[in-house]
């Protein structure tokens, strides 16, 4: 039986894995961290039917443990090719093809100094505010209610500042989504959304757009916020230009929600390296054909699947795993 590795244990990995599998192959599924699923692990619902993240993570893994698939937990790769996967411990474990899903890293808000993050109370992350969610305990600081928040898109998206050049696709639905839970929590809150433009490019997305500002009464506000500050009475006061209108604009908020984007992850530089594959300017990996090959890496035997090419809603993602799996199967044919 051909030996398959995916290397990578999150949704994109499993589902290729499982896919791979059914089409008999050995597969061996490798995971640098204690868990499989990746950062969907801490996610609450997802866009654009709110269904819960743990349902959808939950048959996947249900799926992992009723089949034979060889899961190697806390397996660090430093280098592959098409034949070889060499872990931090050493070992080294020959195959047939390489499966590549280690998907992306989160923007760090840190970097953005002007909003804050990690310097004043009650500016979070998108990926925080989701942790938060799905703990079930979304509140100030201060434990009291929110009567104001402010959600900013494109926060490490599409910003020259920081060579973030690249759109990030799925931030502006997260940001109508979580605007969406916020008022169903607090139903007297006011909730803005800061916007360079609404991108809802998938089924249903336009809709919840339309929801969100009907049924919902959430603002959006053509302008980027251009600073954060604390105000005396514990608040967050932002500024901001509402383009529409060419008006410059101050207001205070209680919480100000950074929607983080995808970015490369660091490590991309040196397995492309090893494995002798390119990158695309933004720092994800370039596959073969944007078009007809876009599971496919320049080099036989090493495949994508998931956001290590770029960022990609959940649905797509799952897709590029049986669509790897396709791949695979054709090019050890």
């Amino acid at each position: 039986m051909e030996r398959v590795i995916v290397i990578g244990g999150g949704i994109a990995g499993m589902k290729s894995a499982l896919d791979l599998r059914k089409r008999g192959f050995e597969v061996t599924l490798l995971e640098k961290s204690r868990h499989l699923g990746g950062k969907v692990r801490k996610w609450h619902c997802l866009f654009p039917t709110f269904t819960a993240a743990s349902e959808v993570l939950g048959r996947l893994k249900a799926e992992i443990a009723d089949s034979d698939i060889d899961v190697r937990l806390e397996a660090e790769v430093v280098s592959f090719d098409n034949r070889c996967v060499t872990l931090a411990s050493g070992e080294r474990l020959e195959c047939r093809a390489v499966v590549l899903a280690t998907g992306f890293t989160l923007f760090d808000a840190r970097i953005k100094e002007e909003y804050g993050y990690g310097i004043y109370d009650n500016v979070i992350t998108s990926a925080d505010l989701e942790d938060m969610f799905r703990r079930g305990s979304v509140e100030l600081r201060n434990g009291e209610r929110p009567r104001r928040v402010a959600f900013l898109h494109c926060v490490g998206s599409r910003d020259e500042k920081v060579c973030q050049r690249h759109c990030s696709k799925v931030c502006c639905v997260t940001g109508v989504k979580q605007a969406m839970e916020m008022k169903r929590l607090f139903p007297e809150a006011d909730v803005f959304n800061f916007y360079m433009d609404i991108r809802m490019f998938g089924p249903g997305y336009e809709e919840m757009y339309r929801e969100a500002q009907l049924a919902h009464n959430i603002h959006f506000v053509r302008g980027r916020i251009s600073e954060a500050s604390p105000t005396i009475d514990g608040r967050l006061q932002i500024k901001a230009e509402d383009t529409l209108t060419g008006r410059p604009l101050k207001m205070s908020v209680d919480m100000l929600v950074l929607l983080v984007g995808m970015r490369a992850n660091d490590d991309n530089a040196h397995l492309a390296e090893q494995a002798g594959v390119p990158l695309a300017p933004n720092g994800f990996f370039a596959p073969k054909d944007m078009f007809a090959g876009n599971v496919r890496s320049p080099r036989e035997g090493i495949f994508y699947a998931g956001t290590i090419t770029a960022p990609k809603s959940i649905g797509e993602v799952l897709n590029e795993g049986s669509a790897v799996a396709d791949a695979v199967t054709e090019y050890l044919s």
